[in-house]
């Protein structure tokens, strides 16, 4: 299955979400995590792969990391 070595805090499940919600509801999100805490978010939306990323480093969070499985894209963010 994954070979993550980080163990998510919580899991925002996005898939079926057309953009930009997969990337707005991870800003909504992380705020309400500690620091430290990652967040695993799942999105099939294509365009994800650029803006969650983005999104999550311009507000100063950590991209630990991203994998693509076929259309589904798992990020790994933490704050």
């Amino acid at each position: 299955m994954s070979d993550t070595k980080y163990l998510p805090d919580f899991r925002l499940d996005m898939l079926g979400e057309p953009c930009p919600y997969p990337a707005v509801a991870t800003l909504e999100a992380m705020p309400s995590l500690q620091p430290g805490q990652i967040l695993e978010v799942v999105s099939d939306c294509p365009q994800s792969i650029n803006n969650i990323p983005l999104d999550a480093r311009n507000h100063g969070y950590e991209v630990l990391e991203i994998q693509q499985d076929g259309p589904t894209i798992r990020y790994l963010i933490r704050k």
